[in-house]
């Protein structure tokens, strides 16, 4: 897929979003000075701060948690988060870490059936300048989902089904969509969280 960028400036991909993309804060500064004691070659720094976001971090879904994290030291603090925090969580990393990243969404089916309904999924591109922009799913990985750090093929969470209505959508957005953080913020708890999700992506540029 040909990725279209909100900005053609790698610089408005590091900016620090407050309360959201804070990489400021100490837990994320915790960790991006452990990811960068382990090595100076920024593919390598992306790809262990692609490995942490998606290992170390559960997903609240998968525990039938009641938790909602929003903000990348919020996700750090929990130990779990949906998709789209863990996206928050990658990108404070990566751009504490001077990585650009952007923000991207799928249209899935809620629980893989057309009677389920749709709702949007969250996750990241990162750009390397000896590669370009590629996009990366920090979701998780669990029996049927296996997201990978691949520079060659893009390896994500979910194959789009657009003979399903699916839709994936090639915008690399600076910041998060207002209407998913609306959902977040506005949910009493996960599992409401769960059917408030956006279920199209309506804002573009």
């Amino acid at each position: 897929m040909k990725l279209i960028l909100e900005s053609q400036n790698v610089q408005d991909y590091l900016e620090e979003i407050p309360s959201i993309i804070d990489f400021h804060q100490p837990l994320v500064q915790e960790k991006i000075k452990n990811i960068c004691s382990q090595t100076d070659i920024p593919l390598e720094r992306a790809k262990l701060a692609f490995e942490m976001a998606r290992d170390e971090i559960q997903h609240s879904f998968d525990l039938n948690s009641e938790k909602i994290s929003i903000s990348a030291e919020e996700t750090l603090e929990n130990k779990e988060g949906i998709c789209f925090a863990k996206s928050h969580l990658l990108a404070a990393l990566l751009r504490g870490m001077g990585i650009p990243a952007g923000f991207c969404y799928q249209r899935v089916l809620r629980k893989g059936s057309l009677d389920s309904g749709y709702a949007l999924h969250g996750l990241n591109a990162v750009f390397l300048p000896e590669i370009g922009w590629l996009r990366l799913d920090p979701r998780g990985n669990k029996p049927g989902v296996d997201a990978q750090f691949s520079v060659e093929k893009e390896q994500l969470a979910y194959p789009i089904r657009t003979e399903l209505g699916e839709v994936d959508y090639p915008q690399v957005f600076i910041k998060p969509n207002t209407k998913v953080l609306d959902a977040m913020t506005n949910s009493e708890n996960c599992k409401q969280l769960f059917f408030n999700r956006p279920e199209v992506l309506e804002s573009s540029f």
